[in-house]
């Protein structure tokens, strides 16, 4: 093997590396989203993150994410019967792509938000929800769901929570 093929061949090598977040490298984060729970313990969930941080605050000091260029993604824990609660993206459609039990996914009125459309998704079904629709979640049934959550932008404005939502007012701090 030539040189120039050997430094080619480790070049390749480590693109490949630094292109992998592996399952066993991630944790679920209980704490990003904690403050949720101050409106009550149906709210807490945890984040899984791969690529970026999400909407849900500053990660970049993660070692562990993958860099966003374009999109976020992230897997979601919702412990069975825990909400996520009313929330709207003004910025960027938000996909949710479901790995494991079934989630129950509202969208919201934007004129009064007391309007809702509720749809059952269960394991490998999608939803893509556009910007500025308020949009909510919820395990159902007895066992955790797990999903993904693609945001489509490489840093998206934090969500905000409308007034009916339970969360509306709830601080980060």
């Amino acid at each position: 093997m030539s040189a120039a093929h050997a430094e080619a061949r480790t070049d390749l090598d480590a693109l490949i590396d630094s292109c992998i977040a592996s399952r066993e490298s991630r944790h679920e984060d209980w704490d990003t989203l904690a403050f949720q729970a101050k409106a009550g313990d149906e709210f807490r969930r945890a984040q899984i993150r791969y690529i970026g941080s999400g909407a849900t605050g500053n990660h970049e000091g993660d070692s562990r994410t993958l860099p966003s260029e374009h999109f976020t993604f992230s897997n979601m824990r919702l412990p069975a019967g825990a909400i996520g609660p009313e929330h709207t993206h003004h910025d960027v459609e938000e996909v949710f792509f479901v790995l494991e039990g079934q989630l129950e996914v509202g969208v919201h009125d934007v004129e009064d938000g007391t309007k809702t459309a509720t749809r059952v998704l269960g394991y490998r079904d999608l939803i893509r929800v556009p910007a500025g629709v308020p949009r909510s979640l919820k395990a159902i049934g007895d066992t955790d769901a797990l999903f993904c959550v693609v945001i489509g932008a490489q840093k998206p404005q934090l969500p905000t929570y409308p007034a009916t939502s339970p969360v509306h007012g709830v601080t980060r701090d």
